[in-house]
């Protein structure tokens, strides 16, 4: 029996395998998923650190998405209090089941693990990964090797550790990657394309954060970027201004990829939903419920940077004619081969988004792919509720996992952050979630960051360059 499914219900992840041909029907491409669990596993930080429990949150929110059978955290101790304030609730108990992980003693044995702080597993069959992270850098290493400082890095380390290891199981579970749970994995957003567990004595704490921003599109990208911001460690949110911006309501396909979605939202229009969440979490939000298109302008008293996660290209194309001063955009890819994949862009740039993203119609979906509708998972009698159209339509819809979307958010918001703290600016970043180690990147020249700017919490700096400094460009050593 296959399951009615249509572009409103449609699991994205579960379309990986409709496509390719390794499941026969919806049906048995869920049955995959539902195949999928991991394991955590805490160390005793978890009760004092943000950080480790911003990258226990991060990585039971994004897991849950995929593995279908199951995100279980074991002997979490009980009533811990909630350090990383993501969810709305008092206990770091209550926010993983909230975040819909599940509390256990007795995990399943034949599932991979992950662990968060000073733990030890006793797996010897499955893959283990260690979180780890500092400052500017983190990823996942294999069980037993050396880990890095784990410090506070803002909470900008542990979302990029947390985003490796969902990336990382996912590949062993679908059996993509010869070398998953046998690697290590992870990214510096200091110095992308750098060797992630090595020390760099040029990376300054973070101290500054953005102020002022303006969010285009709230799908799986926008999410990601505002669960970013939620975990960086911001002295006042109420100093902070953020204009949300989308015309659509959360389906339930969204709950695939989007962190910030649940069934319990189904309905609702995405700028109401996450503003509530923002609220709750102490920052300021305006909303701008409709399309992005050559009609947007900002006014002069309104931030001036966007964020720009939207699966459309004639919006895409529009981006530097709405008045921002500084744009930073990033795509995802979408097919069997590609949906792994990830590219940020800024404007102004050497080229015009006009011209990267020419005007070829309000393009929502990706193109079929020579094959798809040719996959068992799509013949006509597994769909009798879809006609012709209906079909094609299903077809079209892309491929989405959340941990590539949050991983294309890390590097736009440590873009941002770079830049306030006098790093190397970028003017197009890409990467694929499959091969960490391989981010290609063009540099380009910056000028001060001047689009509003506050403190995060304090904590030691240790980079006599920013100390005591306004925001702006290092100066070349001599």
């Amino acid at each position: 029996m296959t399951i009615a499914i249509n572009v409103e219900n449609l699991h994205r992840g579960a379309k990986y395998f409709m496509d390719t041909g390794r499941a026969q029907s919806a049906t048995e491409a869920l049955e995959i998923l539902s195949s999928f669990g991991l394991r955590i596993e805490v160390g005793p930080e978890i009760t004092t650190s943000r950080d480790h429990q911003i990258a226990l949150l991060t990585l039971v929110n994004c897991a849950r998405r995929m593995f279908l059978g199951g995100v279980y955290v074991v002997a979490l101790p009980p009533s811990t209090q909630l350090l990383a304030h993501l969810v709305s609730t008092q206990t770091l108990n209550a926010a993983v089941e909230a975040l819909g992980g599940v509390l256990t003693n007795a995990p399943v044995a034949t599932w991979p693990s992950a662990l968060i702080g000073s733990v030890a597993s006793r797996e010897r069959n499955r893959p283990v990964w260690q979180l780890t992270w500092s400052g500017w850098r983190g990823g996942v290493i294999c069980q037993g090797q050396h880990r890095l400082p784990e410090g506070s890095s803002c909470g900008l380390g542990p979302v990029v550790a947390a985003a490796a290891c969902a990336a990382e199981a996912f590949l062993f579970h679908a059996g993509d990657h010869p070398m998953a749970g046998k690697r290590c994995a992870g990214v510096s957003l200091w110095r992308p394309g750098a060797t992630w567990l090595a020390s760099d004595d040029t990376e300054p704490s973070i101290t500054y954060l953005p102020s002022r921003l303006w969010l285009v599109g709230l799908g799986n990208l926008g999410q990601a970027y505002l669960w970013m911001l939620g975990a960086l460690d911001y002295a006042n949110r109420r100093e902070v201004e953020l204009v949300l911006q989308d015309f659509d309501r959360i389906a339930k396909s969204n709950d695939s990829t989007s962190l910030l979605s649940h069934l319990s939202l189904v309905g609702k229009m995405k700028t109401r939903a996450m503003s509530t969440w923002l609220e709750q979490l102490g920052f300021q939000s305006m909303l701008e419920e409709r399309r992005f298109s050559s009609y947007s302008k900002r006014a002069p008293d309104e931030p001036a940077v966007a964020l720009c996660g939207v699966d459309n290209q004639l919006a895409r194309a529009y981006l530097e004619d709405a008045g921002f001063e500084w744009v930073v955009e990033t795509g995802l890819g979408a097919e069997p081969s590609a949906f792994k994949n990830f590219s940020l862009h800024t404007f102004p740039s050497s080229r015009r988004a006009a011209d990267l993203w020419a005007d070829t119609g309000n393009v929502t979906a990706a193109p079929l792919g020579p094959d798809t509708l040719s996959q068992p998972a799509y013949h006509t009698e597994k769909h009798p509720s879809l006609d012709h159209c209906g079909l094609a339509q299903l077809a079209s819809r892309t491929i989405g996992v959340p941990f590539v979307g949050l991983l294309a958010a890390t590097f736009a918001i440590a873009e941002i952050l770079r830049r306030l703290h006098g790093g190397i600016a970028f003017e197009v970043i890409s990467g694929c979630t499959a091969a960490l180690e391989d981010i290609e990147t063009s540099p380009v020249p910056s000028s001060v960051y001047a689009y509003g700017h506050t403190l995060a919490n304090a904590h030691e700096c240790t980079s006599p360059r920013i100390r005591g400094k306004v925001p702006g460009p290092i100066p070349d050593e001599p």
